[in-house]
């Protein structure tokens, strides 16, 4: 079969679409960027803004609020992503997400930050399940280690270009409330581009499913389970993903794996501060090579999960997460020097080898496992999870030491890696055969 495929020659117009939806719903989640980041971009001006009372607890207490709200958003629009497609849900909360930004804007009143930031992270989490099963439609299972490789770069890259253009912004109007306009008006662009060339399914234009073009099975929830017996987003087929154990895993594996993203994050430069003595701009920059190593880690996981080992996704991820764990532990010996080459080295490595499983468990292994029929839904819970995880990634640092820190989330991490372990050749179930 594999032969003949090959001598197949590719639909132009089908290839086409392909990479017009990788491409529109690349930019789509890199822009959700645009609005998220205005907040920690402006919040050093806020703070000196004789206009505005609020303090940095007070910020603190807001940032909770909204990774509260986004963690409540992943579990709600990833069932919405299933039941009412992608399409329906993305230009939604897009566009609420724009009208947020505006109003963050124009604000100067402590109560309107908490409760619109809390909005606007339920409008946030309507970019990442969706998107990710829209993904999901067009890329068969042989292929998705490489294509979600190179599709989740947008949330590092998004991140970086967000935090660039919000700053400019403020910098060239000298007002920190153009950290939330510019980035605002950029993202209605891309609102428009998604509006117009997005489309959820391959069959929503006339062409058969990516299943039928590449000659591959459709995966199923469940060993009996009959590919057209259920429709795609329907209670059954969602509840069947809500119970079912492979999405349970991911979830659980992502509650521990997602916090140590979201502390070197909000944490890493004063990590580097408090261990170099160096100062904002040195240590914002050793930081950032934490997220420079990301789109690395994940590409290289994504095409070693397809090629090296034939589209089994829990491989690579243990052995990253194996490896993380063992540098984490070892931060603190590795770091004694004090030198600023040392930090910079173990930063890159922690990123690359925590963005690589954070999108394989959290994007490629959902949708295989979740299927056609409930994609969004397993998106939804997992990530769901993680950012219950990601909370404790804020905090603890503020609390604790950053020795105990690195020691406790190497624990999580090594806990995740233990977690996969024994699913080590798990692939989705084929269908049925059928009884003649």
């Amino acid at each position: 079969m594999s032969q003949v495929q090959q001598l197949v020659p590719k639909d132009a117009r089908y290839e086409h679409w392909r990479w017009q939806i990788f491409g529109v719903t690349w930019l789509a989640y890199a822009g959700f960027y645009l609005t998220r980041k205005s907040f920690a971009v402006a919040k050093g001006e806020i703070l000196a803004d004789p206009n505005i009372i609020i303090s940095k607890g007070m910020m603190g207490v807001i940032e909770a609020a909204y990774l509260l709200a986004y963690a409540i958003g992943q579990f709600v629009w990833g069932i919405s992503g299933d039941r009412f497609g992608t399409r329906r849900v993305v230009l939604m909360g897009m566009l609420a997400s724009i009208a947020v930004g505006f109003v963050l804007g124009v604000s100067s009143i402590l109560l309107l930050f908490g409760v619109f930031l809390f909005i606007q992270g339920l409008c946030q989490s309507t970019g990442w399940a969706p998107l990710t099963k829209n993904v999901g439609d067009w890329f068969s299972r042989k292929e998705r280690g490489r294509a979600y490789g190179w599709w989740c770069t947008n949330y590092a890259i998004g991140g970086l270009v967000a935090s660039a253009i919000a700053g400019y912004s403020a910098d060239y109007f000298a007002n920190w409330r153009f950290a939330f306009f510019v980035p605002a008006g950029v993202l209605f662009g891309i609102w428009l581009l998604f509006l117009t060339l997005q489309r959820n399914r391959p069959e929503d234009v006339g062409l058969p499913s990516i299943e039928e073009y590449h000659g591959e099975p459709t995966p199923v929830l469940e060993a009996s389970d009959d590919p057209a017996s259920e429709k795609e987003g329907s209670r059954e087929a969602v509840f069947r993903v809500l119970k079912n154990p492979m999405v349970l895993r991911l979830g659980a594996v992502y509650f521990f794996l997602k916090p140590t993203r979201y502390a070197i994050l909000l944490w890493g430069p004063l990590f580097v501060t408090e261990k170099l003595g160096t100062g904002i701009g040195d240590s914002a920059l050793i930081s950032a090579l934490f997220e420079a190593a990301g789109p690395l880690g994940v590409l290289f996981a994504g095409y070693a999960s397809d090629k090296l080992f034939g589209a089994r996704r829990m491989p690579i991820c243990v052995i990253f997460l194996l490896l993380l764990s063992a540098i984490m532990f070892s931060s603190e010996i590795l770091t004694n020097a004090r030198s600023i080459w040392m930090m910079g080295t173990l930063l890159f490595a922690i990123g690359f080898l925590l963005f690589g499983p954070d999108s394989i468990v959290v994007a490629t292994s959902p949708v295989d496992f979740g299927t056609k029929k409930g994609a969004s839904t397993a998106v939804g819970l997992v990530n769901g999870f993680g950012s219950i995880g990601a909370i404790l990634g804020g905090l603890l640092p503020g609390f604790i030491s950053q020795r105990v820190v690195f020691y406790i989330f190497a624990t999580f991490i090594l806990v995740a890696a233990l977690l996969l372990l024994p699913k080590w050749n798990a692939v989705p179930e084929a269908p049925a055969p059928q009884k003649s």
